[in-house]
């Protein structure tokens, strides 16, 4: 791993020596500006919070799907990610999250790490499902302990203006689950009585939840006004550059995240989300009746988007590393410094993948 190494410090000219153990032993170089030299980049590989598939599979598909989603993404410079679930019946749910808590033990070789599961639903608003399909449920302490019992829940995705989740928020967070905000019709209000209550984070921000407007800010205005972490899907589609600009402005840490589908990484045709079925034309993904469903967005495009709406590339890599990592409270990963898991990804100078490295063992390597 030798260039342009981004550290915590910034950047340094040398190469990064990794331990038989998986993770950093030293780092050896000198402070260097990338613009006076033309070595690839090495970045603090990508970490992606909220993520249902790729390379035609689903995360609710079953243990064997795993791997192939973990590789299909590594490919592109995720090296740790969340497998995101759909909302989904009990009986559908509960051996779905089994099976993910199997595929969490060991990391297949050549792969991303599954850090833990995303919860998204059943616990949203049935009036904003987006892509979700119609089995949303209010959610009870004993069904949630169902949930937490099969599977490491490290994000759960919640509507909170429905009874009783204040309630299960503070449950959550007692139990070290970050709790989101998402697929809400709720109010300003409630998401200020949620954030009270521990909730810290907005599910895929701006959509699937209540506008900003001057007379009723929703969810929106909340999340600009008050929140430290929240993510966003910047492929373009989903969220228009300008409210990106507007959310890196007042939200300190706001970083990437993909919502990919099994159609990430695939040639345009059918897929399925869960449950639904999916149409994957032109760089996005739709239902039937056009309404965006995930997306098709891998996290190297999502840092070259940030930086072709003017971000360097030392903030871009901080918004599909650093911060997702610190969200998650984890101190090991989304940074190059010595202790760190050797998660690292190698760009050219038009900021393509050309090597991938996940806790030493080098997955990808492109010509």
């Amino acid at each position: 791993m030798k260039g342009n190494i981004l550290t915590p410090a910034g950047w340094i000219f040398g190469e990064i020596h990794a331990g038989p153990d998986g993770r950093i032993a030293r780092i050896e170089g000198v402070p260097a500006s990338p613009e006076h030299n033309d070595a690839p980049y090495v970045l603090p590989g990508f970490v992606d919070l909220l993520n249902h598939g790729g390379g035609g599979k689903d995360f609710m598909d079953g243990e064997a799907a795993v791997p192939v989603i973990l590789r299909a993404h590594v490919r592109f410079g995720t090296t740790s990610l969340l497998g995101s679930t759909m909302t989904s019946p009990h009986d559908v749910l509960l051996p779905a999250l089994q099976a993910l808590n199997r595929a969490c033990a060991q990391r297949p070789p050549g792969a991303a790490r599954m850090l833990g599961v995303h919860l998204e639903g059943p616990y949203i608003n049935p009036g904003k499902l987006g892509a979700q399909p119609d089995t949303s449920a209010t959610a009870t302490p004993e069904e949630l302990e169902q949930y937490l019992g099969a599977a490491p829940l490290k994000v759960v995705t919640l509507a909170p203006e429905l009874p009783g989740h204040l309630d299960i928020i503070r449950l959550l967070v007692a139990r070290g689950v970050r709790v989101q905000l998402g697929h809400t019709l709720g109010t300003y209000e409630d998401a200020v009585a949620a954030l009270d209550a521990g909730a810290s984070g907005f599910t895929h921000l701006f959509n699937a939840m209540t506008p900003l407007q001057h007379r009723a800010p929703g969810m929106v205005a909340a999340a600009l006004a008050h929140a430290e972490f929240a993510e966003l899907i910047p492929d373009l589609l989903h969220v228009h550059p300008g409210a990106i600009r507007a959310a890196l402005r007042a939200i300190p840490r706001l970083y990437a995240v993909t919502d990919a589908t099994a159609a990430a990484g695939m040639p345009d045709g059918v897929y399925h989300l869960g449950s639904q079925t999916v149409y994957k034309v032109h760089g996005s993904v739709r239902l039937a009746d056009g309404t965006l469903a995930g997306s098709v967005l891998t996290m190297d495009q999502a840092l070259r988007n940030f930086v072709s709406i003017g971000l360097d590339l030392a903030d871009a890599s901080r918004r599909v590393s650093l911060y997702p990592a610190q969200y998650l409270g984890m101190s090991d990963r989304g940074m190059l410094a010595q202790g760190c898991w050797a998660d690292a990804v190698v760009l050219d100078r038009a900021l393509l993948v050309r090597t991938v490295y996940v806790e030493g063992e080098c997955c990808v390597e492109n010509a």
